[in-house]
């Protein structure tokens, strides 16, 4: 999955863009939870990389993918 569907579905979820670091994007919920999203452009997320994010974010995964 490219980096900014997941970007969009994070913001649908309540994330914002915090701050970045070369090309990681530090992404915050208000509530306080976080999570890292690599932007690497011409490169997709894998699905190792994408579960963790879903797991940092703490989002079930059918609602993530529902906000896509």
């Amino acid at each position: 999955m490219p980096a900014r569907k997941v970007m969009r579905a994070l913001e649908a979820l309540g994330f914002r863009p915090v701050r970045q670091k070369g090309s990681h994007l530090f992404m915050e919920h208000p509530d306080g939870r976080t999570t890292v999203v690599p932007i690497h452009p011409g490169e997709d997320i894998g699905r190792g990389l994408l579960r963790k994010i879903i797991r940092d974010a703490q989002v079930d995964e059918d609602e993530f993918l529902a906000s896509v």
